[in-house]
C-alpha cells in the first residue's frame, strides 16, 4: 500500500488532506464529492479524527483509490490485454504438432501463477498482533458514511472464507457493520457464495472461521469483487494478472490464509445460528437498504502492519468509485460471458443504471428471436441473473457507450418486441414487490422495423392531453419531450401523485373496450395518446429534474418493476417510475435516498476543501447531492 501511494504521487493521482476531518460523515462526504469531479484524485487523509469519541488516529485513511480510468490502468493494468488473454485460454485446443505445442506453451506456463503460495514465515500484516480482550475495532478509523447509517461500516474488506473440509476457498467483498469493539455484522446476501458455505457449518453445528483483510496490493481488493463461479478462488485472478503467485500467510487465531502484505487483518468466527439486526446503510444503489438480520463475526484477533493505511470507499448515487472498479470486471469477464451467450459481441453496464438495473448488449442477430434467447441466457447465469432491464442491439449498432446508441435503439423499438419476465433480483432492489424477486424487461432492438413515426404535439398540447388522461392519479406538473427526431420519442412527465397510476392506466384500458363510459374529450385524448405518443415515462415531479437525464435514468431504473409498472396501450408504453406505497399495493418500506448532510458540506466549504469544484450549487444540482436538489 505504501508503494501504491508512491506510485499515485509519481503520476499526480493523489491529493493529501492534512486537515483533521471526522471519520463520521466529513471524510466520506469529501470523497463522495471528489470522485464525481472530471479530474478526480485519490484522497489520503493523514489526520482522521473521531470527534464523538475524542480520538486522533495515527492511521491514515485512503479513499477513491480506483476512482478514475487512469488509476485503474495504473493499479490493475491493460484490461483489454487481460481480456484477450482470457479469451485465448478459453479457446485453447490440444496441439496437433510440436510447433503448435511450442506456440501455446507460454500461455500454459502462465497458469502456474494461479495457485496462491502459502508461506510459513510471519506476514507483514502480522507485525502487530492483538488478541482476546485487547481486540478493539475502535482503534481503526472506520467510517460512518451517511447520516442514517446504522453505525460505522468497513466498506473495502476482503472477506476470506472456506468450506468445512477446506476444499473450496472464497473471497468476496461485503459491507461490515461495527457493533462494538469485537463484533461485526456480515452483510452476506442470500445469493452469495458465503451463505452457501455457512450452511455447511450450520448443518455440522460448527463455528465458521472468517478473516477480513484490508489493504495490501490493490489487486486483492479488485479480486474480491470478481464474479467468479462458485468453487473458483477469486485470488487466482491475482496470479493471472500479476504473473506472480499471491503470497499468503496463515492467520494467528483461525485456519484461514490471507495476503502476506495486507494492512489490517480481522480474524474471528461466526456462530451459524446467531443472527443480529444489521443496517441501515446507504448502498451503491443510492438508496438506504433496510434493517435486516445477518450473521455476526466475533473477533478473536486483529493484526496489522506497524504503519498501516486504512482503505475505504463510499457508495451512493452515481458516479462513484464502483463505476471504475467495475470497468475491468466488465472487460475481463466478457470472454467468459460469451461462453454461455455465444452470439454476444459486447456489453455495457452504465453506472447510472446501477449495473444490475440496466445492461446494453450487442449480439450477432443471426436468426429471428435470437435476442430473446440471449435474454434468457443472461437471466440464467451467475450475477447476470440479477439484471432487471436488458436492451439488445445487433452487430450494426454503434458503440454501446456512444451518444448514438440511444437514437439507434429508439428507431428500432416496438412494444411487440418487449419481453416481460420475472425471476431473482438483487437483494438490494427496493422496487420489486417481494424481497429478491421481481419483474424483468428485455427489449429486442436488433432489427430495423417499418415503424410509423408518431405525430408530434407541442408541450402545451401534451400537457393538456396527459393532464386529463392521468387525472385519476394526480396533477401533471411538467412535461418534456426528448429524442423527437427518432421514430419513438420519449415523453417525460412530472406528476404530483395522489393515487396509484394504475387507476389512470386501467381507465385507459377500459376506454378502449367501453368507450360509452367516458367523455368525448377523454376519448379524443386517448386517441391522441396512441397517435402521438410511443414511450411515456412518469416520475414524481417533486424529486426529478426532467432536464437532468443522467440522474433521471438512475431513478427510473431503480424505481420500476417491469411486471407491475409497465402498461402497454396499443403501440404506447406507459412507465410508472414514481415512488410506491400502499396505494400501489406496495407493502415493503420504500427507502430514502443517500443525501449528504448540508451542515457537513458547509463545513468542508468553510475549510477551503471544495475550492476546486467551481460553482458548488450547480455541482450539487447535477448530482443530486443533498435533498434540496431532487
Amino acid at each position: 500500500m505504501r508503494q501504491t501511494i508512491d506510485l499515485l504521487k509519481a503520476h499526480n493521482e493523489l491529493k493529501i488532506i492534512t486537515e483533521p476531518l471526522d471519520v463520521e460523515l466529513e471524510i466520506p462526504h469529501l470523497a463522495y464529492l471528489e470522485v464525481k469531479r472530471k479530474d478526480s484524485k485519490a484522497l489520503l487523509f493523514t489526520n482522521p479524527i473521531d470527534k464523538a469519541r475524542q480520538i486522533n488516529y495515527e492511521t491514515p485513511v485512503l479513499m477513491n483509490l480506483f476512482g478514475s480510468f487512469s488509476r485503474v490502468r495504473l493499479l490493475i493494468g491493460d484490461t483489454q490485454g487481460i481480456a484477450k488473454e482470457v479469451a485465448e485460454i478459453i479457446k485453447l485446443k490440444p496441439p496437433k504438432s510440436l510447433k503448435e505445442a511450442l506456440k501455446i506453451a507460454p500461455k500454459m506456463l502462465n497458469l502456474r501463477f494461479l495457485a496462491p503460495k502459502i508461506t510459513k514465515e510471519k506476514g507483514l500484516c502480522q507485525e502487530v498482533v492483538t488478541k482476546g480482550v485487547e481486540v478493539d475495532l475502535n482503534a481503526i478509523p472506520i467510517l460512518k458514511t451517511w447520516s442514517e447509517d446504522g453505525g460505522r461500516f468497513i466498506t473495502m474488506g476482503q472477506c476470506y472464507t472456506q468450506s468445512l473440509d477446506g476444499s473450496v476457498r472464497n473471497l468476496g467483498m461485503y459491507r461490515l457493520q461495527v457493533y462494538d469493539r469485537n463484533h461485526l455484522g456480515l452483510h452476506w446476501q442470500i445469493h452469495k457464495d458465503s451463505v452457501s458455505l455457512l450452511e455447511e457449518y450450520r448443518r455440522a453445528n460448527k463455528k465458521m472461521p472468517v478473516s477480513i483483510a484490508i489493504g495490501g496490493d490493490p489487486l486483492y481488493t479488485w479480486c474480491a469483487t470478481a464474479p467468479l463461479p462458485y468453487g473458483l478462488f477469486e485470488l487466482m485472478l491475482y496470479g493471472f494478472v500479476r504473473k506472480s503467485r499471491a503470497k499468503m500467510v496463515r492467520c494467528v487465531s483461525n485456519t484461514l490464509c490471507v495476503p502476506y502484505d495486507a494492512d489490517f487483518v480481522i480474524e474471528g468466527f461466526v456462530e451459524p445460528n446467531v443472527m443480529r439486526e444489521e443496517g441501515r446503510f446507504g448502498d451503491h444503489t443510492g438508496f438506504y437498504t433496510p434493517i435486516e438480520p445477518y450473521p455476526v463475526l466475533e473477533i478473536s484477533a486483529i493484526t496489522h502492519k506497524k504503519n498501516p493505511i486504512y482503505l475505504a470507499t463510499v457508495v451512493g448515487k452515481p458516479p462513484l468509485e464502483d463505476k471504475y472498479l467495475g470497468f475491468p470486471t466488465e472487460r475481463i469477464f466478457l470472454p467468459l460471458l460469451q461462453t454461455t451467450t455465444p452470439h454476444l459481441i459486447d456489453y455495457y453496464m452504465p453506472e447510472n443504471g446501477v449495473f444490475h438495473n440496466l445492461i446494453l448488449a450487442k449480439i450477432e442477430a443471426r436468426f429471428p428471436h435470437i435476442a430473446q434467447q440471449s435474454m434468457h441466457a443472461f437471466w440464467g447465469v451467475g450475477q447476470m441473473s440479477f439484471v432487471k432491464h436488458a436492451i439488445f442491439v445487433g452487430e450494426n449498432a454503434p458503440s454501446l457507450q456512444s451518444a448514438e446508441i440511444i437514437p439507434f435503439i429508439l428507431n428500432r423499438f416496438d412494444v411487440e418486441n418487449c419481453l416481460r419476465s420475472e425471476g431473482v433480483c438483487d437483494a438490494l432492489d427496493h422496487a420489486s414487490p417481494s424481497f429478491a424477486q421481481g419483474g424483468k424487461l428485455g427489449l429486442d432492438c436488433t432489427r430495423t422495423l417499418e415503424i410509423q413515426k408518431p405525430e408530434l404535439l407541442d408541450e402545451i398540447q401534451l400537457h393538456k392531453v396527459l393532464s386529463e388522461i392521468l387525472s385519476f392519479s394526480g396533477e401533471v406538473k411538467n412535461i418534456r419531450q426528448i429524442y423527437k427526431e427518432t421514430k419513438n420519442p420519449i415523453i417525460l412527465v412530472g406528476i404530483h401523485k395522489k393515487e396509484s397510476l394504475k387507476k389512470s392506466f386501467l381507465a385507459l384500458e377500459q376506454a378502449k373496450l367501453e368507450s360509452c363510459n367516458q367523455t368525448e374529450s377523454y376519448l379524443q385524448n386517448v386517441d391522441l395518446l396512441e397517435k402521438c405518443m410511443r414511450i411515456v415515462v412518469i416520475v414524481d415531479a417533486i424529486k426529478n429534474d426532467l432536464d437532468n437525464l443522467y440522474m433521471l435514468l438512475w431513478r427510473v431504473v431503480n424505481n420500476i418493476d417491469a411486471k407491475r409498472d409497465i402498461t402497454i396501450i396499443g403501440k404506447t408504453l406507459l412507465l410508472d417510475a414514481c415512488d410506491k406505497d400502499v396505494r400501489d399495493n406496495y407493502l415493503r418500506e420504500w427507502p430514502k435516498e443517500t443525501d449528504c448532510s448540508r451542515k457537513v458540506l458547509d463545513r468542508l466549504e468553510k475549510l477551503g476543501l471544495l475550492s476546486d469544484f467551481g460553482d458548488l450549487e450547480s455541482f450539487y444540482r447535477t448530482f443530486h447531492i443533498d435533498k434540496s436538489y431532487h
